[in-house]
C-alpha cells in the first residue's frame, strides 16, 4: 500500500457522533491538538493515550508477512513498488488518537491554530524536532515537503487542492493559506503531512549524484520517525530498527508505543505461502482477510495449544465500500444498465454460505455500517439537496430505496440472470449465436477480471460462470503485485476488486475517489473514472458543510447517487478484524475503537498473559 493511502486510513478514522464541528475551537488560539468533533478527549497536560500500556517492555523483534516484492524505498511517487512499512521512518505534523474520532495531537508541531473562517492554519514547530542525522526540522522542511508532495503525488494534489500556499512565520511557525473559506477539514488534514528532509532530497548521494524525489531509489532515505531502515534485501525482506535517541520518544503521543526493537517485513510469493510461513513461526502477526482460512486453516498444533492466539477485534470504523469496480474509460461499461446487469449476475448469498462460512454482510452503501449510509428514499434536507439534479439522476433514486439484488443462496440464480438479460437487451447488447453482441458495433461483450492474488480466483470463478450464461466472455488474469499496481495506476483494466475506505468525517479525499480531475490523473484513487457534475457538486457540499448535520445529509446524497449509478458490484464487510498472532507478542487489554494499532501499541513479551500498566492480552 502506498504511503499516502496508508496514512489516510490511519489518520482519518472516525466514529458515530452528532456534535457540530469545532464548537469551542473555531478561533485563532494555539492548541495542543485538533478535532473535527468539538472538544478533544485529552487535555494539554495528558501523559499518554488511555489505550496504551505505558509500561510496555522495549525490545524484541516482530515479523509481518506480505506478498509480491518491492523495488523502491521512495514511497512518495507513483512509480515503482515501494517497500512495506516506510511510514515508520517519517513523522507528521500531528499524530492520531485511536480512541476518538478524527482527532490529532501535536508531534512535529507543538500547537495548531486557525481563524474562525477556516481560511488558514498555523503550526508552531517543536524546537527539539530532529531528523535522524541530528539536523533540526525547520519550517523550510515543512514548506518544501508540502510543495513537492503536492507536485509529484496525485493523492496529495487532490487532498490539498484548496491549500494554496505555505509560508514561514517568525517563531518557528508555518502558515498554510487556503483558496476558499469554510473548508473545515483542511486544518485537520494538513496535520497529516509527512515532513521530509529538504537538505537530504536536494543534496547528493554517496556517488556524488543529485537525488531526485520524483524517481524510485534503493538508497536508504533519511527520516525523523521512531524507526530507521536497518537492512534491505530486495525484493524479499526489509528490516527496521528502533531509533534509540528518537527525538519524540517521550512525547505523550508516543509513550507506550514503538516498543519493538526491530520490525521485519517478509515478502512471499502468494498468500498461501505467507500463511504457511505464519504457521511455522517465521511471521508473528497477520490480519486474516480470507473467511475460508479463518474457518479452516488455523487448526494447527500451535493454535490448539495456545502458542498462537486467534482474536476477533471489534471496530467502530466506517466500513466503506469494497466491490468489483468497472473502468468507465472502457465504452462497454458506459451504460449503467450494463453495470446493473453485472450486479444481478453476482450471487452473494450463495458465496457467503458456500465460500465465506456466513461471516459477511452484503454492502449496501459506500459508507457501510455508519450513520453516513443512506437508506430509504431521500426526504427533507437531502431531498432538497438532490432536487436541482432531478433531471440528471435516475427516477428510481427518488422513489425506491436502493437494494442490492438478493437470491435464496441455493446457487440457482436463474431469476436474477433473467433480469440481467433484460437489462443487457435494453442497453443494446443482445444474444446472437450464444454470444452477447452490441447491436450497433457488432462487438462481443468480453471482460477481464484483473487480480493481484490467487485467493480471489475462487470467488470470481463462479461469478465468471454466471456471466458466461449471459453470453459474456469473462476471463480472469492474476498478475504479480508490481504489474497489478502499474496497470491500475494507468487504468489499464476492465474490472478489479477495489476498496474505498471511508472515515466518519468524509471530506477532501472524496475528490481523489470521484472527481473529474482525479479520473484523468494516473495513480489517483478514481480508478472507476467517474466524471459526473452531480457528484462534483455533492463533493463540494460535503467539503464545505457547516455542521455535522449538513455533512451527514450531503454524504447521504452522494452515497445515494454513487449507488444508483451502479459504478461497482458491491461485495461485503465484517465489523471486526480477524487477527492471528504468536503469543510472544502482546497488546493492551483494552483496545482502541478505531484501530488495532499494530505494531505501534503492541510489544514483545515472553509471557503474553503478563499484566503491565493497562494489561496485556
Amino acid at each position: 500500500m502506498r504511503y499516502a493511502t496508508a496514512m489516510l486510513a490511519a489518520l482519518t478514522i472516525g466514529a458515530f457522533l452528532t456534535a457540530p464541528f469545532h464548537p469551542a475551537q473555531a478561533d485563532d488560539t494555539p492548541r495542543h491538538g485538533s478535532s473535527l468533533f468539538g472538544e478533544l478527549k485529552y487535555g494539554p497536560d495528558f501523559a499518554h493515550f488511555n489505550y496504551v500500556n505505558p509500561d510496555a517492555p522495549k525490545g524484541g523483534e516482530v515479523a509481518m508477512g506480505t506478498t509480491g516484492g518491492f523495488d523502491s524505498l521512495n514511497t512518495f511517487v507513483v512509480k515503482g513498488n515501494p517497500a512495506a512499512g516506510l511510514s515508520l521512518i517519517y513523522d507528521t505534523l500531528m499524530a492520531p488518537s485511536y480512541d476518538e474520532p478524527s482527532a490529532e495531537y501535536g508531534l512535529v508541531a507543538k500547537t495548531v491554530s486557525h481563524p474562525d473562517d477556516f481560511s488558514s492554519v498555523t503550526y508552531t514547530l517543536r524546537k527539539e524536532a530532529r531528523f535522524h542525522d541530528g539536523t533540526p526540522i525547520t519550517p523550510e522542511d515543512v514548506i518544501w515537503s508540502f510543495n513537492e508532495l503536492k507536485k509529484i503525488n496525485p493523492f496529495y494534489n487532490a487532498y490539498y487542492r484548496n491549500v494554496e500556499t505555505a509560508e514561514k512565520l517568525p517563531g518557528g511557525k508555518v502558515k498554510f493559506s487556503f483558496s476558499e473559506k469554510g473548508n473545515r477539514e483542511l486544518p485537520q488534514i494538513v496535520g497529516q503531512l509527512p515532513v521530509l528532509p529538504r537538505h537530504y532530497w536536494t543534496g547528493k548521494n554517496a556517488d556524488g549524484q543529485a537525488r531526485d524525489i520524483t524517481k524510485t531509489t534503493l538508497e536508504t532515505p533519511l527520516g525523523s520517525g521512531p524507526y530507521k531502515i536497518a537492512k534491505v534485501e530486495t525484493p524479499r525482506r526489509i528490516i527496521y530498527e528502533r531509533v534509540e535517541d528518537y527525538w519524540a520518544k517521550d512525547l505523550p503521543v508516543n509513550v507506550g508505543q514503538n516498543n519493538f526493537e526491530r520490525i521485519r517485513f517478509e515478502y512471499f510469493k502468494d498468500p498461501t505461502v505467507a500463511l504457511e510461513a505464519f504457521k511455522t513461526g517465521r511471521v508473528d502477526f497477520r490480519i486474516e482477510s480470507s473467511a475460508k482460512n479463518w474457518a479452516t486453516a488455523y487448526a494447527f498444533p500451535a493454535a490448539k495449544d495456545g502458542r498462537v492466539k486467534l482474536e476477533k477485534i471489534d471496530t467502530d470504523n466506517n466500513q466503506g465500500m469494497q466491490g468489483f469496480a468497472f473502468n468507465l474509460r472502457r465504452g462497454k461499461f458506459s451504460d449503467p444498465r450494463v453495470r446493473e446487469a453485472f450486479d444481478y449476475a453476482f450471487d452473494f448469498e450463495w458465496a457467503n454460505k458456500a465460500l465465506f462460512y456466513g461471516q459477511y454482510t452484503r454492502t449496501n452503501s459506500y459508507f457501510a455500517n455508519s450513520e453516513l449510509a443512506s437508506s430509504g428514499i431521500p426526504k427533507g434536507k437531502e431531498l432538497a439537496l438532490l432536487e436541482p439534479f432531478r433531471d440528471k439522476l435516475p427516477k428510481a433514486l427518488f422513489t425506491e430505496p436502493y437494494k442490492t439484488p438478493k437470491t435464496d443462496g441455493s446457487g440457482n440464480n436463474r431469476a436474477n440472470l433473467r433480469t440481467a438479460n433484460d437489462l443487457l437487451n435494453a442497453a443494446g447488447w443482445t444474444i446472437e449465436g450464444g454470444k452477447r453482441i452490441n447491436q450497433k458495433t457488432g462487438e462481443q461483450m468480453s471482460v477481464e477480471f484483473l487480480l493481484s492474488s490467487p485467493t480471489f480466483e475462487r470467488i470470481v470463478l463462479p461469478y465468471q460462470q454466471s456471466l458466461e450464461r449471459l453470453g459474456i466472455d469473462a476471463t480472469i488474469r492474476t498478475v504479480d503485485t508490481s504489474q497489478y499496481e502499474n496497470r491500475v495506476d494507468n487504468f489499464d483494466f476492465d474490472i478489479i476488486v477495489q476498496s474505498f475506505p471511508q472515515s466518519m468525517s468524509p471530506g477532501n479525499e472524496q475528490r481523489d475517489f470521484w472527481s473529474c480531475q482525479a479520473a484523468e490523473t494516473p495513480g489517483s484513487r478514481n480508478v472507476i473514472g467517474i466524471c459526473d457534475p452531480v457528484v462534483e457538486a455533492l463533493i463540494d457540499k460535503i467539503i464545505y458543510a457547516k455542521s455535522r448535520t449538513d455533512l451527514v445529509v450531503a454524504t447521504h446524497a452522494l452515497d445515494r447517487v454513487l449507488l444508483w449509478r451502479h459504478y461497482v458490484v458491491p461485495q461485503w464487510y465484517a465489523g471486526y478484524f480477524r487477527v492471528a498472532y504468536w503469543s510472544r507478542i502482546a497488546h493492551p487489554g483494552t483496545m482502541p475503537g478505531y484501530a488495532i494499532g499494530f505494531p505501534n501499541i503492541w510489544w514483545h513479551s515472553a509471557d503474553a498473559n503478563r499484566k503491565a500498566g493497562d494489561g496485556a492480552q
